[in-house]
Order: structure tokens, then C-alpha cells, then sequence
């Protein structure tokens, strides 16, 4: 073997620092690196910042669909604000004077029971307070509704005969 001049013996008997392996490690890191800048133009290319407000609209069609083009202002409709309704619609429940029902439950010790409106086909609760005359459970029974804080509950009843 041949050496240089001024070469030490620590510095023949030294191996190389860098390996095969780490070449291959740094080849990737640089690859990596490269591919992060690539992505991060490409974000800056496509970027939707900076468009202006109309390309960011959406629409709303006549069916309800969001489309980007606005809608054809010819078929438009008028709307009166009376017309809107806001919520659920309120169910009136036909207070229109007596029904009619079959007792279905009664419970003489508690005082309460439920009617099956023949109309409505509805269970209505009643309260002995609001009984006319006692009754038992499948007496046929006319009553009128009330509207309280937990449903429809029946009131002036009275047996048919």
C-alpha cells in the first residue's frame, strides 16, 4: 500500500465515516425535502385565497340544491310574510262541542282515566273532577276537550244511554 507523505497511522487505520447507509438516508431526506417545497407551490398555485366574493357564493335552486350559477329571476314567486309559517303547526283539536268515546281505563281509587275519542280515535285523559256522573270502564260517554300543560284532556262528561 501506498500512502501520502505526512499520513499518520491513525488516520490509515481509520475507516470512512460516511457508510452506504447513510448516503441512502440523506439521499431520501433530500428527496423528502424536495417533495415538501413541490407540494407546498402547488398549495400556493391552488389556493383559494385571494378569489373574489362572487366565486365563493353558492346558490340555492328551486329544488333546494346548491348550485354556483344564480337562480333564473323569472319564475320567481311572492311570498306574503303572513304566509311563513315558523315551528310546528298548531294542531287545533276540533273544539267544535261533543264527542264522543268509550271509556277504555278508569282507576276509581286515583281518579283518572282515558277515553278512546271514536272520531280522533285518540286516547283523551280524564279526571274525576270533571266527571258529570260516575262511570265505569266501556261506558260509551260524551264529552268535550280541553287543551292542559301534558296533551288533550276530556271535560263535562257524561254517560249515553
Amino acid at each position: 500500500m501506498f500512502f501520502k507523505e505526512n499520513t499518520t497511522f491513525a488516520e490509515i487505520m481509520a475507516k470512512s465515516k460516511e457508510t452506504t447507509g447513510k448516503k441512502d438516508k440523506e439521499k431520501k431526506k433530500q428527496q423528502k425535502k424536495k417533495e415538501k417545497i413541490a407540494r407546498a407551490e402547488d398549495r400556493k398555485a391552488n389556493s383559494s385565497k385571494g378569489k373574489g366574493l362572487e366565486e365563493m357564493f353558492a346558490f340555492v335552486d328551486e329544488n333546494g340544491n346548491l348550485s354556483d350559477t344564480p337562480p333564473d329571476l323569472t319564475n320567481k314567486k311572492d311570498i306574503a310574510l303572513e304566509d311563513i309559517q315558523l315551528g310546528a303547526a298548531k294542531v287545533d283539536p276540533e273544539e267544535d262541542g261533543l264527542r264522543k268515546g268509550i271509556v277504555n281505563f278508569f282507576n276509581h281509587d286515583k281518579g283518572y282515566g282515558f277515553i278512546n275519542d271514536l272520531r280522533s280515535q285518540k286516547s283523551i285523559f280524564v279526571h274525576q273532577n270533571d266527571l258529570s256522573e260516575p262511570i265505569k270502564e266501556r261506558d260509551k260517554v260524551s264529552f268535550e276537550i280541553k287543551h292542559e300543560a301534558k296533551g288533550l284532556a276530556a271535560f263535562n262528561v257524561k254517560k249515553i244511554k
